[in-house]
């Protein structure tokens, strides 16, 4: 199941860069709740608890309890962003969720059991084609993760969507083709994507000599 934490707020008046940048340089982060058929809210952050909150793991699947004037809004994160050199929280989005609301989150795929797989002790590769997969699901039963069985598989196996255990209510929201999750590869075939684009790249490089030359002797004639 998914986790959830508390976090105390302050309402805030004052929008714009200007006042973000103040909130930030006083250790508290912008962040705005949305949704619910209400007006947005904009507020304010303890800088610390926040980003210990996003660093725990799970935070884009956790329900959290904002505390603020007095009342307690439970929320989802929707969306943060970070500041790209130092990796500062800059700011976070918050949807509004109630026990009935249905949200679509990304929930991060894991595996077990690799050393019960003949084929990736033959030498072979898992091969993940998606670490995430979205759902929809009912906001209080979002699944932490799912985790994907290994055990007995070879060489050019695939695992799929069907593959994953769903808990009641929530839905893949692709539903029309069993979508491929991971593969196991034979390092053969991990040489020979190699060597194709080792390939590719040297033709690329061939038709650029060409084109150089081809424009040289343009220029003396």
């Amino acid at each position: 199941m998914h986790q959830t934490f508390t976090v105390k707020a302050e309402a805030r008046e004052k929008v714009g860069k200007g006042a973000a940048r103040h909130l930030r340089r006083n250790n508290q982060i912008p962040a705005v709740i949305y949704g619910g058929k209400e007006e947005p809210m904009p507020i304010a952050l303890p800088y610390k608890e926040t980003f210990l909150a996003l660093h725990a793991g799970g935070f884009m699947t956790s329900i959290a309890t904002i505390e603020v004037g007095g009342k307690q809004i439970k929320v989802l994160p929707k969306d943060y962003q970070l500041e790209p050199v130092r990796d500062f929280l800059m700011h976070v989005d918050f949807l509004r969720v109630s026990e009935d609301t249905r949200v679509t989150v990304e929930i991060p795929v894991h595996f077990e059991n690799e050393e019960k797989s003949p084929g990736l002790k033959r030498g072979g590769t898992l091969n993940v084609v998606r670490h995430e997969v979205e759902v929809e699901a009912p906001a209080g039963e979002i699944p932490e993760f799912f985790t994907i069985d290994l055990t007995g598989l070879e060489i050019n196996d695939s695992i799929h969507a069907s593959a994953l255990t769903l808990p009641k209510g929530v839905e893949l929201t692709i539903t029309d083709r069993d979508f491929t999750i991971a593969t196991i590869v034979s390092p053969a075939a991990m040489r020979s994507e190699g060597d194709e684009d080792e390939a590719g790249e040297t033709e690329v490089t061939e038709q650029k000599a060409q084109t150089v030359e081809g424009e040289t002797k343009a220029g003396k004639e």
